[in-house]
């Protein structure tokens, strides 16, 4: 396609017909006057030689005059600069990739060489928001190969995939220091999961990304950190996360929700000794189906529903001799389930319904590993843990990006914490936090 070049320059203001002088010209009728002449000589607004790239040339090349100037002290062409030991000595061509695509810039010398421009670095091929749009595409899942075919595709800008792996890996820093960051002395609800991610490490093969996300006082949601194991004993591993945790600063969690993880309420109590561990009465549910023919499930979970919305332990236990008596025989694996999970299933059972609203299930952490898995699938597997757990923490720094969600969030915990504040009287007082 052909582009017409515009003098954006020539643009006249508009003369009064009282004074015969200029009449200013304001910034929407300046842009309205661009884009109509743009148009009328068949350039088009967007794309390679587009318009919105001209301007951002001419913007940018404003911007470094004005930074020169304000470097010697003098303007362009003034006879006041003659003798001042230092002057404008031409430019140099520089090519950036911006939002709009690649734009080509004349930088301003001085004779001295000490003209450090601001807006457009020495050695800076990108500008901010370019890295920005490479991070949060990458955060959506895609691909470097991917990105870079989108950024020739829509910008015309060629892009390695070396340079969008430098722009990535900017985050590590931040990723480092939000892992090490103190947490507050009291969380009311920790969620904890682990997902399966495939890493290369001489082979490719499946390694648990753990993830902690906590309930703050405040009834905001936290993601305390993640942590890449090594595939090894479960229990050791989640020793290790709780205890990273206490050196960190959290020093009393009054539950936390799992799924019936191995190992893991024998290393809450290693930690937390006071710690009630609840496990996630949703997948019991989800979990006793797969034991159950497709036809049984209506009356297998009309039986069990009694048993997790009994008022309190003694009743349930009644209600679950009666399922067993009823279902045993048929899904002993049933049985066996619910009797191996009793011990972290009957807890919530001595609270009140805002609690048990907010404790009976990990949906909450669910959610958030339902985005993980979505920006960890386009890869297939990572070359390296670094890698794994970049992309993983680029995905969540994405999360809820216009804050509808957090807000929904802490509406929903309102009422359970004033609840927590008197089921757990003393351990949730503005002293703990």
């Amino acid at each position: 396609m052909t582009y017409t070049a515009v003098e954006l320059e020539t643009v006249e203001p508009v003369e009064s017909a009282q004074l015969g002088q200029p009449e200013p010209v304001s910034d929407e009728q300046l842009v309205t006057m661009l884009v109509e002449r743009a148009r009328s000589e068949g350039l088009q607004l967007t794309g390679q030689g587009g318009l919105l790239q001209q301007l951002t040339k001419r913007v940018l090349e404003s911007a470094l005059e004005g930074e020169i100037t304000d470097h010697l002290g003098y303007e362009k062409h003034d006879a006041g600069g003659r003798g001042s030991g230092n002057s404008r000595n031409g430019s140099r061509a520089k090519t950036v990739l911006t939002d709009v695509g690649p734009v080509e810039v004349k930088v301003p010398r001085d004779t001295s060489g000490t003209f450090e421009p601001q807006i457009v670095r020495k050695r800076q091929r990108r500008l901010t928001g370019v890295d920005e749009m490479v991070l949060s595409l990458s955060a959506k899942g895609l691909t470097h190969g991917e990105i870079a075919a989108h950024l020739a595709e829509v910008y015309g800008a060629e892009v390695s995939k070396q340079t969008i792996s430098t722009i990535t890996d900017k985050v590590m820093d931040g990723m480092a220091e939000w892992q090490s960051r103190p947490l507050d002395r009291v969380y009311p609800v920790l969620f904890v999961d682990a997902i399966n991610v495939r890493i290369r490490d001489g082979k490719v093969a499946n390694r648990p990304i753990y993830v902690v996300m906590a309930v703050t006082v405040d009834g905001t949601r936290d993601i305390l950190s993640i942590w890449a194991g090594d595939g090894g004993e479960g229990a050791k591993y989640w020793l290790h996360v709780f205890t990273e945790l206490k050196n960190r600063g959290l020093d009393d969690v009054l539950m936390l929700v799992c799924d019936r993880l191995k190992g893991l309420p024998d290393a809450v109590e290693a930690v937390w000794p006071r710690t009630i561990v609840q496990t996630c009465v949703v997948h019991l549910l989800r979990n006793s189906f797969r034991y159950a023919a497709r036809q049984d499930w209506d009356k297998v979970a009309g039986a069990l529903r009694p048993v997790y919305t009994a008022p309190g332990e003694d009743a349930a236990t009644e209600r679950f001799l009666e399922f067993q008596e009823a279902w045993g025989r048929k899904y002993p694996a049933i049985v066996k389930l619910w009797s191996d999970a009793w011990a972290e299933f009957v807890p919530f059972l001595s609270f009140d319904v805002e609690i048990r609203k907010v404790i009976c299930s990990t949906n909450a952490i669910e959610s958030v590993n339902a985005r993980i898995r979505r920006s960890v699938r386009a890869r297939g597997h990572f070359p390296n843990e670094a890698a794994a757990l970049k992309c993983i923490y680029m995905a969540l720094m994405s999360l809820d990006p216009t804050g509808k969600g957090r807000k929904r969030w802490t509406m929903r915990w309102k009422a359970p914490l004033n609840a927590f504040q008197i089921a757990f009287e003393g351990r949730l007082t503005p002293s703990n936090n």
